[in-house]
């Protein structure tokens, strides 16, 4: 633009110039200290609508991971506190294999027997108590249920969800979503523990021992066995599921970190580039506005034709 000739004091080209640069100086000295002071290089689409674009979706994938990484977290304290459960169970389970063997041998007499058996059968009511005790969030996680779906956790947690099963036999199935896209569930098994499944072959609703003699005893031993086997393999599968859900819950944080950064690269704001262009912004908006001042003083020297 010419700064045109200062014989001419209408219409004053060299203020208009000058106020012009000043202006454009103004506007991006005043994107920088925006820049500055949010730490973002992108605050609004105009800035750079590509990247805009991009760095929304990582923010939304980032906060999709960081709840799956919470919702694994839930889920892993689900399994523990099953495992206590268990546990409680095996040390049960282990007294009634004590008291079995105690009752098979032949040194007892019936009535000695008759308090073993009672005790036995006091255990088994302790292991149902542990299994109506052994709950997450209002969900039985030692228990086949059929009638019940239940969601851990709030409406946005999403933990987990029961499935109902027909045979309790085939074990607990709760289903946890640990990852951001649909398709990333986990499910996670565990047997039923109620006495009627641990000692599946006896007759009855509950533990109980039709004879109190050696032989009843030393065939229960058996029993005993076979469950403790189950209890075993129940919690050996926990301990699978609990390793699975670690390495899960690692790779969400890797994922966080590496979706971060890509996000930063994208949208953040380079401060040592930012404060060195609004250091030269200052001084050219200083020299801007010294020579907005000239421009405007310079039709004055026209008064020199009128003296």
């Amino acid at each position: 633009m010419s700064f045109g000739d200062i014989n001419r004091v209408n219409t004053n080209l060299q203020a208009l110039s000058s106020q012009y640069s000043l202006n454009k100086i103004n506007s991006r000295l005043a994107d920088n200290q925006l820049k500055l002071s949010t730490g973002l290089r992108i605050n609004r689409a105009e800035d750079d609508a590509a990247g805009f674009s991009i760095a929304s979706k990582l923010s939304g994938r980032i906060a999709g991971l960081e709840q799956a990484s919470r919702n694994v977290g839930d889920a892993k304290s689900m399994l523990d506190v099953a495992e206590s459960g268990i546990n409680s169970i095996m040390d049960i389970m282990v007294e009634m294999k004590s008291k079995a063997t105690q009752g098979a041998n032949g040194t007892l007499g019936a009535t000695e027997r008759g308090y073993i058996k009672d005790q036995i059968e006091s255990l088994g009511a302790e292991i149902d108590s542990i299994v109506d005790s052994t709950t997450f969030q209002g969900t039985d996680l030692l228990k086949g249920t059929t009638d019940v779906s239940a969601t851990f956790g709030d409406n946005t947690s999403g933990v987990g969800e029961q499935v109902a099963n027909n045979d309790p036999n085939e074990g607990i199935q709760l289903t946890f979503q640990v990852g951001e896209g649909s398709g990333d569930t986990y499910t996670a098994s565990m047997l039923d523990m109620s006495v009627d499944n641990l000692f599946e072959s006896l007759n009855g609703t509950d533990l109980e021992l039709t004879n109190s003699d050696a032989s009843t005893f030393n065939s229960f031993l058996n029993e005993i066995d076979d469950a403790i086997n189950r209890v075993a393999n129940n919690t050996n599968q926990i301990g699978i599921q609990q390793n699975s859900l670690s390495i899960r819950q690692e790779n969400l944080s890797q994922a966080v970190t590496s979706n971060s950064a890509a996000r930063s690269r994208i949208q953040d704001a380079d401060f040592a580039k930012v404060q060195s262009e609004s250091v030269k912004l200052q001084i050219m908006q200083q020299t801007a506005t010294s020579a907005l001042a000239q421009a405007n003083t310079s039709p004055q020297a026209v008064l020199g034709f009128l003296g």
